[in-house]
């Protein structure tokens, strides 16, 4: 007989409307589970499989959603075609962020699953049903982009119990149209923490240093290059021996290739307007913590 392993997990699956975001949270006492539960497509929907996960149920779900099934009915379809349906557990939501659940009859207790308005949250093996419960009423009520809160949603899961084995791997999936690196792909942010005694935390704080890196700046954030800030790029420029010309608070021809060559070494290019002269206050923040003296 061939031993499947069996995931015990807690998972969310959810969407932003006004974002057209697409995304998976989930935690679960196995090595990289990032690997096998998130599935998502910009336009089709998301997809968490787990359980003796069979992990077709991914790109086969997705597939079925992007024929413009609802996620009820690519379920359906998955879940008949499936011979070990019984032990499988899987959630959904379609384009238009329409949910469905599934808890196979030979799912390990606590196993159960639950829908709302964009999202479906599941699990097994659980310390009891409270963990899909708080993800669910948190997801509901938290606030940021989609990201935050299916990791808040996974958050409170813990908090109420949690996967009864423990703690080892979490992750969260996120896709929107064009939402990739470049805009080339839909893939806006996939992060993993895959063997880690406080995964759950870890996975919050890639999360926060994504956005500094990547999250398109907030209204008021872009400040100008010039007078004093310009004299302290300068300076801060000195010290990271990018520029060895005068402080004159300018944004002159050299002072703009060196603060380009230091802001793309740090991988901020996506919060700089080197034609502009402008800088995210985020990031000011961070080359004065790691340059100033």
């Amino acid at each position: 007989m061939i031993h499947i392993p069996c995931l015990s997990t807690f998972s969310i699956v959810g969407y932003d409307p006004q974002a057209q975001e697409w995304g998976i949270a989930v935690q679960s006492k196995f090595l990289a589970v990032g690997a096998v539960v998130p599935w998502a497509q910009a336009g089709a929907g998301a997809v968490a499989t787990q359980s003796y996960a069979n992990t077709s149920f991914g790109p086969n779900g997705l597939a079925l959603m992007a024929q413009g099934l609802s996620a009820q009915e690519a379920l359906d379809q998955l879940i008949a075609e499936d011979e070990g349906r019984a032990l499988r557990q899987v959630g959904l939501v379609d384009a238009q962020g329409r949910a469905a659940t599934f808890t196979g009859d030979e799912c390990y207790d606590w196993a159960g699953g639950v829908t709302g308005k964009y999202y479906a949250a599941q699990g097994n093996i659980l310390v009891s049903g409270a963990t899909v419960e708080a993800m669910a009423k948190t997801f509901e009520e938290a606030q940021g982009e989609l990201a935050d809160r299916l990791v808040t949603a996974l958050t409170a899961g813990q908090a109420a119990g949690g996967d009864r084995r423990g703690r080892q791997a979490a992750a969260v999936l996120v896709v929107r149209p064009e939402g990739g690196y470049g805009g080339y792909n839909d893939r806006y942010l996939d992060l993993r923490v895959d063997d880690d005694p406080e995964p759950i935390e870890r996975l919050k704080a890639l999360v926060d240093l994504h956005h500094l890196f990547f999250k398109p700046p907030a209204p008021g954030e872009m400040i100008a290059v010039e007078g004093d800030l310009a004299r302290e790029v300068q300076q801060i420029l000195q010290w990271a021996q990018y520029y060895d010309g005068p402080i004159t608070g300018e944004y002159d021809a050299p002072t703009r290739k060196a603060l380009t060559n230091l802001i793309g070494n740090e991988n901020f290019e996506e919060r700089f307007d080197e034609e502009k002269g402008l800088i995210s206050s985020q990031v000011m923040d961070v080359l004065r913590e790691k340059f100033a003296r």
